[in-house]
């Protein structure tokens, strides 16, 4: 069984004609999703985060900022909002806090999130690069606040490093960040020496052109080690699919089984460590017909 979590605010929210994180990408996932007919997935309605749970990842000033804001409101060059915007930022965040209580109350054991706006560029401080709150590690501090989960693990394989889920996590205890992402690419972080306040963050740049071969030795060899030695209690993975071929805002070559194959071990490792327990959010991926492919390849591989 694994639950499945959307809201209808979350198509509504539009950053305006012509932008890539549009409401046709989650449009895409839950048509391709219903297409599939995977066996034993229940779907849900996302409720909304409470403040508690957004303060505890972000600022008071960006919760009100993002929160407040009427109508069309753009917050930086790449970030725009809608009537609907503030209601799905908060549906998104709500889903992955929903979906924690669902694996950590042994209702399932893993879940996905099928939420937009993506989350994990928002820092503490800024909205940004699409992102409005950073629903993942929202999800992470309330595993830890809201459960008393001492070592939650998230996994990051959008093709864009998770700046945001960095900030917030760079110095608290009992949080893994691994990302593997391509460099140079927006946001501009994510290189190897960045380790977190207390050794905790590890980032697996890849060069332009990098195909799903390299993809699966850097996580072989270097990033799954990390989490393996980590033994979560808890693993959240910031899904997004646009280091696939098709995607028209990076450069990395990989296809729907990679992110099968990945999905796989993160599984594998969550029975051994979390007793299964896992929770997946959407977070980037641009082509819709890579996002159709992909999502199907990674939930069936979380089923």
């Amino acid at each position: 069984m694994l639950h499945l979590y959307t809201h209808p605010a979350c198509l509504a929210h539009d950053p305006g004609a012509g932008h890539p994180e549009c409401p046709a990408r989650l449009g895409a996932v839950l048509q391709a999703l219903e297409a599939a007919d995977l066996p034993g997935v229940k779907r849900l309605e996302a409720p909304a985060a409470s403040r508690q749970q957004l303060l505890r990842a972000h600022d008071p000033d960006l919760v009100e900022r993002v929160l407040g804001a009427t109508g069309r409101v753009r917050l930086d060059p790449d970030t725009a909002m809608s009537e609907a915007s503030p209601e799905a930022a908060l549906r998104a965040a709500g889903a992955v806090c929903a979906a924690v209580d669902d694996v950590l109350s042994g209702r399932v054991k893993r879940a996905f999130c099928a939420v937009r706006p993506p989350g994990h560029h928002a820092t503490r401080h800024e909205a940004m690069g699409f992102c409005l709150f950073n629903a993942v590690a929202i999800g992470a501090l309330h595993a830890q606040a809201g459960h008393g989960v001492r070592r939650v693990a998230v996994v990051d394989f959008d093709v864009h490093h998770g700046n945001g889920t960095q900030d917030i996590l760079w110095d608290c205890a009992g949080t893994l960040y691994l990302s593997s992402h391509q460099n140079p690419l927006y946001p501009g972080t994510g290189l190897p020496d960045e380790r977190g306040g207390r050794g905790l963050v590890r980032n697996g740049p890849l060069p332009a052109g990098a195909n799903g071969l390299a993809f699966r030795e850097l996580w072989a060899a270097d990033l799954l080690p990390v989490l393996e030695r980590f033994r979560p209690e808890l693993v959240l993975v910031s899904a997004g699919f646009d280091a696939h071929r098709l995607d028209p805002l990076a450069g990395l070559n990989l296809c729907a089984e990679d992110y099968a194959w990945l999905t796989a071990r993160l599984v594998e490792c969550a029975q051994r460590h979390a007793g299964g327990r896992l929770v997946s959010a959407l977070e980037g991926g641009y082509s819709l017909t890579a996002l159709r492919e992909s999502v199907v390849a990674h939930v069936g591989a979380l089923l």
